[in-house]
């Protein structure tokens, strides 16, 4: 039976704004992510959301990406991925000597790869891992190094604020950790890395190609010291202890910065609002291309996945962290 609506109430009305503005502010990982205040990096980037894999996969679909674009057949592309299993990478010019444990990573059935970036050596085991793939002129200060690592940072950086994490591009900084552990990136700050409460919380790095870059980074939720030293151990003739100091004093995961675990999904989701909300772009999910997947299925045999490539560097010596 029919019957009159009863007009609404202040109260109902509130009750409907309250629950209009919370799912407003939520994302779901299926649907596009809205830019935030129009900025000179705009536009519609593409997102791929990675199931984990392992090293080479993972470093073969980042170049295949960057290759993609450099062709014209891809967009500007954000991806979030993991490392499964975790893998010790390489920096692109990084001797693979002493101080790197390759027996220690084969007895955990962890992986060893060599970046395509340079650097120092990371291991990626509970973290999230970004690369942003995009054009110089799709990026505000695109052409310059430093000018493309703040501007792609605050990204980074705005969705590390969405998890309680107040951090901020970091200054030459650590010179006593790296001093102790040279081989470590989260032993040492550069300008390109981002650091909160003192402590480096994101190791970046970036390379380029026909004027394309690829930056990619690690975002640690937790960091094991016992596990990154057993298979970066660093200089021998250092104590255990002094090294455990080192690291703990220069490095952090974001869960030990904010009091509380913080899971890969929540920081995910975090990552991509902070992309949309800073650079003023509208995030798109959406799968590798075929082109793209054949070609990262080719760079796993031909390169990442090969022993020669991962043992020998090019003569230019370390990264730059």
């Amino acid at each position: 039976m029919w019957a009159p609506r009863m007009p609404r109430t202040p109260r109902r009305r509130k009750r409907r704004r309250l629950k209009r503005k919370r799912s407003s502010s939520s994302t779901r990982m299926s649907e596009d992510v809205g830019a935030g205040a129009p900025s000179p990096t705009a536009g519609t980037w593409r997102l791929v959301l990675s199931d984990p894999a392992d090293g080479a996969r993972n470093m073969a679909v980042d170049e295949a990406i960057l290759r993609a674009r450099a062709e014209g057949l891809a967009p500007p592309t954000l991806r979030l991925y993991r490392w499964q299993p975790p893998a010790v990478s390489l920096g692109r010019f990084q001797a693979l000597d002493e101080r790197i444990d390759a027996a220690a990573i084969e007895r955990r059935g962890y992986g060893l790869v060599r970046r395509p970036t340079g650097g120092r050596a990371i291991l990626h085991a509970d973290e999230l891992t970004y690369s942003v793939v995009v054009r110089e002129t799709d990026v505000t200060g695109g052409e310059s190094l430093m000018a493309s690592y703040r501007e792609l940072s605050r990204g980074i950086e705005t969705g590390l604020g969405y998890v309680g994490v107040d951090a901020a591009l970091g200054a030459e900084a650590g010179a006593a950790a790296e001093k102790a552990l040279p081989t470590i990136c989260f032993a040492k700050t550069a300008r390109c890395d981002l650091v909160a409460a003192g402590r480096k919380v994101v190791g970046s790095a970036q390379t380029r190609s026909r004027g394309v870059i690829l930056q990619h980074g690690s975002i640690p939720l937790t960091i094991d010291l016992d596990d990154l030293l057993a298979v970066l151990p660093g200089p021998r003739d250092r104590p255990l202890e002094e090294r455990r100091r080192r690291v703990s004093e220069a490095a952090v995961g974001v869960s030990e910065l904010v009091g509380r675990p913080v899971a890969y999904a929540e920081l995910a989701g975090a990552i991509r609002l902070g992309f949309a909300r800073a650079l003023g772009v509208v995030l798109r999910p959406g799968p590798l291309l075929p082109q793209e997947a054949a070609w990262a299925d080719e760079l796993v045999v031909t390169k990442y996945g090969a022993p020669e490539w991962t043992a020998k560097a090019p003569p230019r010596g370390d990264g730059e962290g």
